[in-house]
């Protein structure tokens, strides 16, 4: 498609954890240039207000799906009630994450900080990968973090169950991230999907309030020195609707410029055993003969 081509104008664009921070401005700012929204949160509460609140700023059609993206089952509802009421998906923006100081688990049992911020990731573009390649071109936008220089993917102890830092758990997930965006780009190669992942920098958001103690003290001081919302959103507005990355995949971006992720990130044996790994997590494979230590 020529640069004039794309645009975001009339097109279904989902945008997951939109109730607050980036992901609520990356939602409106799409809404303003002309995309039909689709906003993704826990709160059907908070939900419908955003979705209100960026209706009547921008008169653009925003729906809205309330569900637990922390949860197979809250994924899988969301995938579902997405398919049943969307025939096309032009852009899938993965932003819902979050920061757990203290080590939690889920329902499902999985550590909270891996099945949200990357689990989610993984399974929500996989049930509706279909409606990606049938809405050709398209794009998934990957929000990952600069985090992810510091971390490492620990197969032994994914879950945190040996050894648990909040700051690990979260560098190791944003890992997660860019290694499943170069795996996905990959699978996606000459499908006219893109899949790339950014960094939104440090933002004054709602990120870590939800911890007690000195982390839930720290965050609001810390972020008075971080960049705004509508500053942090820039990079996943510029790889939802700018021209100048079409066809552009498999790339991690900042300040809307690629940039060399971290080298564990481009290991390709690596990237493929989280795949399989993930898979098996979600319920997607069989375990194999040797199931792997989680």
């Amino acid at each position: 498609m020529s640069e004039q081509g794309w645009s975001v104008k009339d097109k279904v664009v989902l945008v997951t954890g939109a109730t607050n921070g980036i992901g609520k401005v990356t939602a409106q700012r799409l809404a303003a240039q002309g995309a039909q929204i689709v906003i993704v949160s826990r709160s059907a509460e908070k939900c419908k207000a955003t979705a209100e609140e960026i209706r009547t700023q921008t008169g653009a059609t925003v729906d809205w799906i309330a569900a637990d993206l922390s949860l197979l089952a809250g994924i899988e509802d969301a995938a579902a009630e997405f398919r049943a009421r969307y025939d096309r998906l032009h852009v899938l923006i993965n932003n819902a994450g979050a920061f757990f100081a203290e080590r939690i688990v889920t329902a499902d049992g999985y550590e909270a900080t891996f099945a949200l911020n990357h689990l989610n990731y993984f399974l929500l573009t996989e049930r509706l990968r279909e409606l990606l390649l049938a809405s050709a071109p398209a794009r998934i936008v990957n929000v990952s973090s600069d985090a992810h220089y510091g971390g490492a993917i620990n197969f032994d102890d994914l879950m945190g169950e040996r050894k648990y830092s909040g700051w690990s758990a979260y560098s190791q997930s944003k890992l997660a991230n860019v290694m499943f965006t170069y795996a996905l780009a990959r699978r996606l190669e000459d499908a006219n999907v893109t899949a790339n992942a950014l960094h939104p920098g440090f933002v004054a958001t709602g990120f870590g309030r939800n911890n007690g103690g000195v982390v839930g003290m720290f965050m609001p001081i810390a972020q008075m020195f971080a960049k705004k919302p509508d500053q942090g959103a820039e990079t996943s507005v510029f790889l939802a609707a700018s021209p100048t990355v079409e066809g552009v995949t498999g790339k991690y971006f900042a300040d809307n410029k690629a940039k060399e992720s971290s080298k564990l990130s481009y290991d390709v044996t690596a990237q493929e055993r989280l795949w399989e790994v993930s898979e098996q997590l979600v319920r997607l494979a069989k375990p194999a003969g040797a199931a792997q230590s989680v």
